[in-house]
C-alpha cells in the first residue's frame, strides 16, 4: 500500500483528518509540487522563451524539461507536447482547428464528458459536421460492433474518452485506434481520467491526439497538455495566435512558428508547467503500475462493501477491475447532493454528487434503463487515489450505512 505518501500532502494533516474521495474531479498536491511552484515565484519569476538573461534561460530550460517529462511519462517519444489550460482547451483546439468539411462525420461515445461533447456540437453548427454517438452496451461498456458499423459509413475523426469519469470504465483503446487507422481516420482521446491512474503508451498505441489535465494528476490547476503526432498536428490551425507563435510579422501578414510554439500564444503558465513536471516526477518515483494496483485493491474493497448495503445501486460495470478508481452509485430514496452533504458533515468525507458533466447520459434512455425507469438526476461518485487507504474505505462504508439507516428511520425507503 501507499500509506507512506500521506505525509507528503499538507491537506491530509488537518484535524480532523479529511477523507478525500473526490479525486476524479481534482487530486491533492504533495509538498514537492507546492515547493516547485513556490521556487519559480521566489527564484526565477520571469518569462521563458524570450529573454536571454540567465533567469529567462532557466525558465526556458525548465519548460523543455517538462515537455520531455510528459513524453517519457506517456511513452510518447514522437509526439509534440503543447501546453494548454486543461483537457477542455486541448480538445477545443483540435475540434475547431482541424480542417473539417461540411458533411464530415465525427464519432464519439455515449458517455462523454461535456469537454468532449460540447466542442463537437459547436463545430457542427460552425462547419456543418455530423456528430455521431456510439451508445454504450447494456453493461455500460464500449459497443465495438456499433463502432465498426458507424466507422464503415465514413468518418473524419474519432474522438473518445479513454477512461470515463462517469463509471471509471476504460475503453479498449488499442482496438479503437487500430480499426480507425485502418481507414486512415485520426483518433482524438480524452485522457484526463486515464493518464493519472494507469500506464499509457501513446507511441505504441499511435494515438493521434491525446489531452490531459495536470490538476487530476497531483499538479496545479490551469495547466494541461495536448500530445499530438506532428503530421496530424500540422493540419490544426491555432486557436490563439499572437505573441510567441510567429517567426515574423509585417503590416500585411505573418509567418507562423513551428509546433509547439504556434499553439502556445502569449506568456505561458510557467509555475504550472514546472509544478506539473514535479507531479510527473512524483508519480514516476512511485510507479504508475503501483498506482493502478493500489486503486484496484481499494475499489474492490469499496465495491464489495457497497453491494452489501441494501438500497445501493452502482453504475456498471460492477467488476471493480473494470472501473479504475471510480465508483458511481445512488442510494434509493435520497438525492445525491443530500448524501454528499451528510457524508461531509458527519464523517468529513468528500465525494462528488450530481451529473459529473455527463448530462447527455443522464438525459438518455440508457440512464433510465439502469434505474428501472426512475428519473435519476445524478449520482454519488467516490473516486480514489494514491493517498487513500483501506481504513478510509471502511469508514466511508460505515457512514454510507449510517446515511441509509437515517433514510430508513425517516420512512423515505419503501
Amino acid at each position: 500500500m501507499l500509506v507512506s505518501v500521506r505525509d507528503d500532502f499538507p491537506f491530509l494533516q488537518q484535524d480532523p483528518t479529511p477523507i478525500y474521495f473526490d479525486n476524479a474531479c481534482m487530486t491533492l498536491r504533495p509538498r514537492q509540487v507546492i515547493d516547485a511552484i513556490v521556487e519559480y515565484y521566489e527564484r526565477f519569476p520571469v518569462c521563458g522563451g524570450r529573454s536571454v538573461h540567465h533567469h529567462g534561460m532557466e525558465v526556458t530550460m525548465r519548460v523543455q524539461e517538462a515537455r520531455e517529462a510528459f513524453r517519457t511519462f506517456l511513452r510518447a517519444p514522437d509526439h509534440e507536447v503543447v501546453f494548454m489550460k486543461n483537457t477542455t482547451e486541448a480538445i477545443n483546439l483540435v475540434a475547431k482547428g482541424y480542417p473539417f468539411e461540411r458533411g464530415d462525420r465525427v464519432l464519439i461515445t455515449g458517455y462523454e464528458h461535456n469537454s468532449n461533447l460540447v466542442p463537437w456540437h459547436q463545430v457542427s453548427h460552425m462547419k456543418g459536421i455530423d456528430v455521431v454517438v456510439v451508445p454504450p452496451t447494456a453493461d455500460m461498456t464500449f459497443d465495438m460492433d456499433c463502432f465498426q458499423d458507424e466507422l464503415s459509413r465514413g468518418a473524419a475523426m474519432v474522438s473518445v474518452v479513454h477512461t470515463s469519469n462517469l463509471n471509471g470504465y476504460t475503453l479498449p483503446l488499442r482496438e479503437v485506434v487500430e480499426i480507425a487507422h485502418d481507414r486512415d481516420v485520426p483518433v482524438m482521446v480524452d485522457g484526463a481520467q486515464s493518464a493519472p491512474h494507469k500506464p499509457v503508451a501513446l507511441g505504441g498505441l499511435e494515438v493521434d491526439f491525446f489531452a490531459l489535465s495536470s490538476h487530476k494528476m497531483l499538479g496545479p490547476t490551469g495547466l494541461g497538455a495536448l500530445l499530438a503526432l506532428p503530421e496530424r498536428l500540422e493540419a490544426v490551425e491555432p486557436l490563439s495566435p499572437g505573441g510567441g507563435t510567429i517567426k515574423d510579422s509585417s503590416y500585411t501578414g505573418y509567418v507562423s512558428a513551428g509546433a509547439p510554439d504556434r499553439y502556445e500564444g502569449g506568456l505561458q503558465h510557467y509555475a504550472g508547467i514546472i509544478g506539473a513536471k514535479a507531479a510527473i516526477d512524483y508519480l514516476s518515483r512511485i510507479g504508475i503500475e503501483e498506482v493502478e494496483a493500489h486503486e484496484r485493491r481499494l475499489t474492490a474493497r469499496l465495491t464489495d462493501g457497497l453491494l452489501d448495503i441494501e438500497g445501493v445501486t452502482i453504475i456498471p460495470p460492477l467488476d471493480p477491475a473494470m472501473r479504475s478508481g471510480i465508483t458511481s452509485f445512488i442510494l434509493r430514496g435520497m438525492n445525491p447532493h443530500d448524501v454528499a452533504i451528510l457524508l461531509d458533515e458527519i464523517g468529513h468525507i468528500m465525494i462528488r454528487s450530481g451529473r459529473h458533466c455527463v448530462d447527455s447520459w443522464f438525459d438518455s434512455e440508457h440512464s433510465n434503463a439502469w434505474f428501472e425507469g426512475v428519473k435519476v438526476d445524478g449520482t454519488c461518485r467516490a473516486s480514489l487515489y494514491i493517498y487513500n487507504t483501506e481504513e478510509e474505505v471502511d469508514i466511508f462504508l460505515e457512514n454510507v450505512k449510517g446515511v441509509m439507516n437515517f433514510v430508513a428511520d425517516e420512512g423515505r425507503i419503501a
